[in-house]
C-alpha cells in the first residue's frame, strides 16, 4: 500500500468492522428469531435461500477472529450486537447466554489491546417485534431504549464508543420502500414512518446511554454520492431528490432538526402525527459522527410517480457488487458533512471496502483490486484532513467474508477469506498489505 500509519495524524484510529447476524451464527446461543430468518425463508428473497444460522460461526471462533484483528495492527474493532440474541422476544425476558457472549467478546478485545466500538442494531429485528409493526410502530423507540439499557448496563462500562443504529437508510427505505431487505415491504406509508421512527429510536438510545453515564456516543449514516446522469434539468432534479432521501434526511434530522423539502414532498403526508415534536429527542447531542461510503450513483428521471428517479450505469470501474469505484465521493461527503452538518464534531469513516471475486489458491488469496481500492479511499481521507476536516479514524468493511444479506454468501468483502464449508480463515493479500502499512 502507498499509505501507511505515519501518513495520518497522531492518534488516528484504524479498525475493521463486522455485524452480528452476518458472522456470529444466529442458530446457536439461545438467540431468538429475526426478520432476516423470516425473509431468507421466503423463496426469491435471498440467493440460494441462504441465511445467517451458521454464517462464520464467530460465536465459537471469536478468539481466532480477534487474533486476526490484533495481528493486523488495528486499533479498534467495530462490531454489532444482536437484539434477538440478548432479548429473544425483543421485549421482556433476557437471554443470559447472549449477554454472557458479548461480555466475553468485550473482555477478549480488551485483552488484545483492541478498542471495542459497538453498534446496537445492524438490521436483525426480533420477529415478535415485526409482528407488532416493527419500525412502523412508534413504540419501537421505547422497545429499543429498553434493549439499550439491558445490554449497555452489562458491557457499557468497557466500550470505547457506541452507535445506536447502523445505516438508517437501509433500515427504513431499502427495506420498506424498495423492499430489497427484510422485512421486504414496498409501501410509502411504511417507509415514511420507518424513516422517522429509526431516528426517534436512535435518539432514545443516546438518551438512555447518557443516563447510564456513558460517553463517546455517535451515529452511523450511509451515503452514496449522487450525480445527474446527464445535463438536463430533469436529471439534476432527480439526483437532488435521491440525495435528499438517501443522504440528507438522516443528517438533517440529527444535526439540524429538520428534514429536506425534496424528501418531504412525497413523505410528509405519510409521517405520523406530531412528527415535528420529536426532533428534541432525535437531536440528542453526539460526540462523533460516522460515515459509511462505498460508491456513487448516476441518477435520471424514471417517468414514474414520486420519487421519480432511477440509477444509470456509470462509466467507472466497478466492484463485484457492480458499484462504481469513486474515491472522490468519500472526500465530497467528509467535507460536506463538516461544512453543512457536523462542524467541529469528530468524524469517522465507519465503513469503506469492496467486494471482489476472491479465489483461494493453495494457501493464499490475491486481491490487488481491494488493496488499490483502500489506497485510493485513504488518499481521499488524507485530502479531507489536509483541508481541515476533523477526521479521526477509518474502519474497513469487512474483517471477514460473511453473509451479504440478500446476496447470501456470494459476495466477498473480507480482508480474510472464509471457506463457508470448513470455516477456515485465510488472510488475503490485502490483509497482509494493511498489516504492513499499519505497523510501519
Amino acid at each position: 500500500m502507498r499509505h501507511t500509519r505515519p501518513d495520518f495524524p497522531d492518534g488516528f484510529l484504524f479498525g475493521a468492522a463486522t455485524s452480528s447476524y452476518q458472522i456470529e451464527g444466529h442458530g446457536v446461543g439461545g438467540a431468538g428469531r429475526t426478520q432476516w430468518d423470516d425473509f431468507a425463508a421466503t423463496p426469491g428473497n435471498v440467493v440460494r435461500f441462504e441465511d445467517g444460522a451458521r454464517a462464520c460461526d464467530h460465536y465459537h471462533r471469536y478468539a481466532e477472529d480477534l487474533d486476526l484483528v490484533a495481528a493486523a495492527g488495528f486499533d479498534c474493532y467495530r462490531f454489532s450486537l444482536s437484539w434477538a440474541r440478548v432479548m429473544p422476544e425483543g421485549r421482556g425476558p433476557v437471554n443470559a447466554e447472549g449477554l454472557d457472549f458479548y461480555d466475553r467478546l468485550t473482555d477478549a478485545m480488551l485483552e488484545r489491546g483492541i478498542k471495542p466500538c459497538a453498534t446496537l442494531y445492524h438490521w436483525e429485528l426480533p420477529s415478535p417485534l415485526l409482528d407488532s409493526g416493527g419500525w412502523r410502530n412508534r413504540d419501537i423507540a421505547e422497545w429499543f431504549a429498553d434493549y439499550t439499557e439491558v445490554v449497555m448496563s452489562r458491557i457499557g462500562d468497557r466500550m470505547f464508543s457506541v452507535a445506536p443504529i447502523n445505516e438508517p437508510w437501509c433500515v427504513a427505505w431499502l427495506s420498506h420502500f424498495e423492499g430489497h431487505h427484510a422485512p421486504g415491504v414496498r409501501d410509502i406509508r411504511a417507509a415514511a414512518r420507518a424513516m422517522h421512527h429509526v431516528l426517534l429510536a436512535h435518539g432514545r438510545a443516546i438518551e438512555t446511554m447518557r443516563g447510564l453515564g456513558m460517553g463517546n456516543l455517535g451515529g452511523v449514516f450511509n451515503h452514496e454520492w449522487t450525480d445527474p446522469a446527464d445535463d438536463s434539468p430533469e436529471a439534476r432534479s432527480a439526483a437532488d431528490r435521491y440525495d435528499a432521501i438517501y443522504n440528507r434526511w438522516f443528517l438533517g434530522g440529527v444535526f439540524k432538526g429538520e428534514y429536506p423539502t425534496l424528501a418531504l414532498e412525497g413523505l410528509e403526508p405519510h409521517l405520523p402525527t406530531g412528527w415535528q415534536d420529536d426532533f428534541s429527542t432525535i437531536q440528542a447531542p453526539l460526540d462523533w459522527c460516522g460515515l459509511n461510503y462505498y460508491t456513487r450513483k448516476l441518477i435520471a428521471p424514471a417517468g414514474q410517480p414520486w420519487p421519480n428517479y432511477r440509477d444509470v450505469e456509470g462509466p467507472l470501474p466497478k466492484t463485484f457488487m457492480d458499484w462504481e469505484i469513486y474515491p472522490d465521493g468519500l472526500y465530497n461527503f467528509l467535507t460536506r458533512a463538516a461544512r453543512e452538518y457536523t462542524g467541529d464534531l469528530p468524524l469517522f469513516v465507519t465503513e469503506n471496502g469492496m467486494a471482489s471475486p476472491d479465489v483461494l489458491k493453495g494457501t493464499s488469496v490475491e486481491d490487488p483490486d481491494r488493496t488499490a481500492y483502500l489506497d485510493a479511499h485513504l488518499a481521499s481521507a488524507k485530502r479531507a484532513i489536509a483541508e481541515g476536516v476533523p477526521l479521526n479514524g477509518y474502519f474497513i468493511w469487512s474483517l471477514l467474508d460473511n453473509y451479504e444479506w440478500a446476496l447470501g454468501y456470494e459476495k466477498r468483502f473480507g480482508l480474510v477469506h472464509v471457506d463457508f464449508d470448513t470455516l477456515v480463515r485465510t488472510p488475503k493479500a490485502s490483509y497482509h498489505a494493511l498489516a504492513h502499512a499499519l505497523k510501519s
